[in-house]
């Protein structure tokens, strides 16, 4: 995605990510006013600065990606990395030497597979470092 991600800011696309984590995180330094501020009780904790927003808020549950689309107002695509059970569009990185078989085979939204070796998928398959003509199919599929 690092290497996505700047090729469609090129295009002048506004791209969002997201990270699903299914172990929990902590992004706030201990010792610092904001970490102070969730420790001692606040549900949400925002920290803004002239360039930058960030916010620490509590949950009750793992959130979809639809869940999260208020906070990716003014972005023209969202990738997310995770979420393989979920029912949005996928595109499986497939690489045999990590998993023995592909994760998302069969899976109805997947739209394409990025692998260097061949699989018979019915989805189009781009090579691991094809990093433009994967743009240029996000680009068609979604209409951006």
């Amino acid at each position: 995605m690092v290497k996505l991600i700047p090729r469609l800011k090129q295009r002048g696309l506004k791209v969002g990510t997201i990270k699903h984590d299914v172990h929990g995180f902590e992004i706030d330094k201990p010792g610092k006013d904001s970490w102070r501020h969730k420790e001692a009780g606040a549900v949400t904790t925002v920290i803004s600065s002239f360039s930058k927003i960030g916010i620490v808020k509590d949950v009750d549950h793992d959130h979809s990606p639809e869940e999260l689309l208020p906070f990716f107002s003014g972005t023209d695509l969202i990738l997310t990395e995770g979420y393989k059970r979920g029912n949005q569009p996928k595109i499986e990185v497939f690489r045999p030497e990590i998993c023995k078989e592909p994760v998302c085979q069969g899976d109805k939204d997947l739209i394409a597979v990025i692998s260097d070796v061949s699989l018979d998928f019915d989805v189009p398959r781009f090579r691991l470092n094809d990093f433009e003509g994967l743009v240029e199919f996000l680009i068609a599929y979604f209409s951006l």
